[in-house]
């Protein structure tokens, strides 16, 4: 049955919870974002997660910033897509966030909440390109985008801390950001984000695990 099915699949949920450190002095980013609108104006449906394509967004980076995938994760179904990016730039982010946000539709790419990072200094074009709305959280507060928080979590055991993130293509991305998206997860009710952000019908949990079941018990 498509309960126990899912039950089965729930040994797939690994999470790692490493503590975010506070930011070397020196270090501090703010004051470096024209024309931000804060996470004080972001409207109240955007925090209590009424509809879907209220996006978090973040960039993972390597130790020396040497490389770096930018994250976006969808408040209210979890569903996450990852960005190639050729580098740290605010115009490779623009480039890369706008790529990816313009494969939903208009209705599912309604803001974006970030942090103070300088490569979203040209947040404003990336308005211009996705119609998206953009919203800044507090320094030092990755509270205020919780579900970011949980995703890196998630995503460290496809993407390591300390190693090159300049390999993955973004099809590799998007392979990892789809074992993400098709995992059941317990605030979903042991649904997985595919099922909610996607069309209705256009995933069907059972069929897509039936034949990997065994493969993953095995560890394969």
């Amino acid at each position: 049955m498509k309960g126990e099915l899912r039950t089965e699949n729930i040994a797939l949920l690994r999470h790692g919870h490493n503590k975010r450190r506070p930011r070397p002095r020196g270090c501090d980013r703010r004051g470096q974002i024209p024309d931000m609108t804060s996470i004080d104006l972001r409207p109240s449906d955007i925090e209590e997660r009424q509809v879907p394509g209220h996006w978090e967004g973040d960039h993972i980076k390597r130790v020396g910033n040497c490389s770096q995938v930018g994250k976006l994760v969808e408040r209210k179904t979890r569903y996450a897509a990852l960005v190639k990016l050729d580098d740290g730039t605010a115009q490779a982010t623009v480039d890369g966030f706008g790529t990816i946000l313009q494969r939903f539709d208009a209705d599912l790419r309604r803001s974006l909440t970030y942090d103070q990072g300088r490569e979203m200094a040209r947040h404003a074009q990336l308005t211009e390109d996705t119609d998206i709305k953009v919203y800044f959280a507090h320094p030092h507060s990755p509270w205020e985008r919780g579900q970011n928080e949980n995703t890196n979590g998630l995503l460290r055991q496809y993407l390591p801390k300390g190693s090159d993130l300049s390999v993955h293509s973004q099809q590799a991305l998007d392979d990892i950001a789809w074992k993400l998206n098709t995992r059941p997860r317990k605030s979903l009710g042991w649904k997985c984000p595919a099922e909610l952000f996607l069309p209705e019908d256009a995933f069907d949990f059972k069929s897509y695990w039936a034949d990997k079941l065994n493969f993953v018990a095995l560890g394969h």
